[in-house]
């Protein structure tokens, strides 16, 4: 039984790669093996030589230098880090809060056979994952450092270690996440806050990685000698892989007993959180008068509903609000020494500085595309949205509307932003705003167009419109290009007629695209929305 249950809980976790949502039906095998080829590729190929490079950068210093140990302890770090971060949703979803709960605990079926096999599904994606970091740099310091028997029993031993002590975070975590989301009521904007600070370190990290790396080898003896007297947990973990037998002995007796630790707690509260219904307030009964809303208030409040209550959906089709003011705080502080740099440097670009900046605008907006999938998530209820005695045309309108608030806003406060900074040329500055302006409407309603045109109400996971289908990828690569093609055309351009009359030009075009697709929206696009109801 506890073989099925963990065969039962990887297929839900590869679920896409047998199953495709979009059709309904189930991929053939061959799909299915290039699916798992890909990933192999990506995790072995992509991920592994990330490891293996930084592995091979590490062990010539800090090899050289007897500190083995510390070669080590950095990849545990790694390791940890990255275990506990891909793992730990996993863990809350599969572990405490899954959707089987109710259906499992009514069989005749132990509950420590459910948890064994919940818990094993979560040791394997966590070793997945620190697996990918520590293996590649055990293999690089037994070819380029020292391969002896010791440091071979060592670095498997670390390795295993390090994923069961993965293990026994990630189910302290995901206990945390699981505890926190009983009693909250909205857990889309939790979802979002937290991948935004996901996405945040990683491309803090990302961005630094070479510097910290550098800075941390050029002072590896101090940093040794510190650690090993302050922090000298770490020291016994890093040589655990040197094979050094008290380091050995003493760091599996402490994951040992964290493990221990760990299931106990879990047998004695997994029993009250999945069957926790999560919270429910007593609302005290007061008669009050309900204010009416219009129909255009009503189905724009909908629309925004639609929008809030799915983290998915604000974090694929969202996240481009949060980058133009992103974009406009950086121009803001760094502005002003950005426009020094190119007067100084690149003087052929300084009548292009607006129209660049539009364009740097434009590919943020690119990231706020509600209204491709919009159609789409009405999914088989559309006829209850056309049974309604609202025109059409209103649909329409309000859908439209989402988008042009949650991006003009931003966009707003950007362009102001730039205004400031290029106080100079305050009509380039406010012409570069419009421009931006304009391309937010044009880009609303062609992704309206995209959506009627594209639309796919047969769905069964709200995933495959949002993230998969074919209208989002052309609505975001055709933006891209579209801000890259201002920002080339403006080189030549401006040095030919001037950033003014080449900002009012792309605004112009840009308004009659807008107003081109505007007009079939609500004249073809109306009659194919119609016929969709039928």
């Amino acid at each position: 039984m506890t073989r099925l249950l963990i065969k039962k809980q990887l297929w839900e976790i590869f679920r896409a790669y047998f199953y495709d949502a979009k059709k309904n039906k189930k991929r053939s095998t061959v799909s299915t093996v290039l699916f798992f080829v890909l990933f192999a590729a990506i995790m072995l190929v992509l991920l592994g030589g990330i490891f293996a490079g930084m592995g091979i950068g590490m062990c010539f210093v800090l090899v050289a230098a007897n500190l083995d140990w510390m070669y080590f302890a950095m990849f545990v770090l790694v390791a940890v880090l990255l275990g506990c971060f891909g793992s730990v949703f996993n863990t809350f979803s599969c572990l405490y809060l899954s959707k089987d709960n109710d259906l499992l605990l009514s069989m005749p079926i132990p509950i420590k056979t459910i948890m064994v096999s919940r818990l094993m599904t979560v040791y394997l994606m966590g070793l997945m994952y620190s697996g990918i970091v520590m293996l590649p740099g055990v293999i690089v310091y037994w070819i380029l450092g020292r391969f002896t028997v010791g440091s071979v029993l060592g670095g498997l031993l670390l390795t295993f270690l390090v994923s069961v002590f993965v293990l026994v975070l990630s189910c302290a975590l995901g206990w945390v996440v699981a505890k926190v989301s009983t009693k909250l009521k909205n857990k889309s904007f939790i979802t979002v806050i937290i991948a935004l600070v996901g996405f945040g370190l990683y491309y803090m990290v990302c961005f630094r990685a070479q510097e910290i790396l550098e800075a941390f080898l050029n002072n590896a003896v101090a940093w040794g000698e510190s650690i090993q007297g302050k922090v000298y947990p770490l020291y016994l973990i890093g040589s655990v892989g040197c094979g050094d037998i008290k380091g050995c002995i003493l760091v599996t007796v402490v994951v040992a007993l964290l493990f221990v630790l760990t299931w106990t707690l879990i047998e004695k509260s997994f029993l009250s959180i999945t069957t926790a219904t999560g919270k429910v307030s007593r609302v005290k009964f007061q008669k009050q008068a309900l204010k009416q809303k219009s129909p255009k208030q009503a189905l724009f409040f909908k629309e925004l509903k639609r929008f809030t209550d799915s983290a998915t959906y604000m974090l694929n089709c969202g996240l481009g609000g949060i980058c133009i003011v992103v974009l406009g705080g950086f121009f803001l502080i760094k502005g002003a020494d950005l426009l020094g740099a190119i007067r100084q440097e690149m003087p052929f670009l300084a009548g292009a500085v607006a129209p660049i900046y539009a364009g740097a605008l434009i590919m943020a907006i690119t990231m706020n595309e509600m209204t491709v999938p919009s159609i789409s998530l009405e999914g088989k209820n559309m006829w209850i949205l056309r049974s309604l005695p609202i025109d059409t045309k209103e649909i329409i309108t309000q859908k439209l509307n989402l988008q042009f608030v949650l991006t003009g806003i931003p966009t707003l406060l950007a362009g102001i932003c730039g205004i400031i900074v290029m106080r100079d040329t305050p009509v380039e500055a406010i012409l570069a705003m419009a421009l931006a302006l304009a391309y937010g409407f044009f880009y609303a309603v062609i992704g309206m167009f995209l959506g009627i045109k594209m639309v796919n109400l047969n769905w069964t996971n709200e995933g495959s419109v949002i993230k998969q289908s074919l209208n989002v990828a052309i609505g975001i690569f055709g933006g891209f290009f579209y801000g890259l093609a201002v920002i080339l055309a403006a080189i030549p351009l401006t040095a030919f007629m001037g950033a003014v009359p080449y900002l009012i030009l792309a605004t112009v075009v840009t308004l009659a695209l807008g107003g081109v697709t505007t007009w079939w929206l609500y004249t073809g696009g109306v009659k194919e929305i119609n016929s969709m109801a039928i």
